[in-house]
């Protein structure tokens, strides 16, 4: 299996909606490991590792977020590897 690793940047109305809890719940169903955090400047930052097509599954779904969001802008960057190993997906505080 080709595992892929990426951090995501998402902008718009996603903090203060669920945001967060909804990307663990996703992230969850799809095995993937990793963490998400509101970030200051109002965005949601999101590191993930798992299966390409797993991750591909879960970047489609942060350009919509849930029903309370709305997504501006989303970025994409893949990264080595997550800084430290997980056995799951966290909401970072």
């Amino acid at each position: 299996m080709v595992s892929r690793n990426v951090k995501v940047l998402v902008y718009g109305r996603v903090q203060g909606v669920y945001f967060r809890y909804y990307t663990k719940l996703m992230a969850d169903s799809l095995g993937l490991c990793g963490w998400v955090k509101n970030c200051p400047d109002g965005s949601v930052e999101t590191h993930l590792s798992g299966s390409e097509h797993n991750v591909k599954e879960m970047i489609d779904w942060l350009h919509q977020g849930p029903d309370s969001a709305a997504v501006d802008k989303v970025d994409i960057a893949e990264i080595d590897s997550l800084e430290q190993s997980y056995d799951g997906f966290m909401i970072r505080y």
